[in-house]
């Protein structure tokens, strides 16, 4: 019984810090009119790109990350793994790929996109070794 419960806790408590990351671009765009905020788009490779993978853990789910982008953007994820066990439906590979034409001609992994929200780019960036914090900074340079 006790493990029972700790484990809804932990759920029900995960769930509470977990962020809204979309994966379709329109649902973005109407989000950032809505709530007047900028979108950021993330080009990553979840399962193969190390640099994507330390991103991730140092910084999209740090405390601070989570905190400032509740406030300020609309987070949107165009996740390109190869592992066939992570594919995704065909309707978000589709739509990865659309973004990937328009923002993201070089095929840089991972390639952040600061975007407003009629789709014009802000500015563009990638991995940097630096700490959550750091890198909030730099996201929030962009936007001057």
């Amino acid at each position: 019984m006790k493990k029972g419960i700790v484990l809804i806790m932990l759920i029900i408590s995960s769930i509470g810090y977990s962020q809204d990351w979309k994966t379709n671009f329109e649902e973005a765009k109407v989000a950032a009119a809505k709530e007047n905020k900028n979108i950021l788009l993330v080009f990553s490779g979840s399962d193969w790109c190390a640099p994507c993978i330390k991103l991730e853990k140092v910084v999209w789910k740090s405390e601070v990350f989570k905190q400032y982008s509740e406030k300020k953007l609309i987070l949107l994820r165009a996740d390109f793994p190869n592992k066939r066990a992570n594919q995704l439906p065909k309707e978000i590979a589709e739509g990865n790929k659309k973004l990937s034409e328009k923002y993201n001609k070089e095929g840089n992994f991972p390639l952040v996109v600061l975007i407003d929200k009629s789709g014009k780019v802000i500015g563009m960036t990638g991995f940097k070794n630096v700490t959550a914090e750091e890198y909030v900074k730099l996201i929030e340079s962009l936007n001057k």
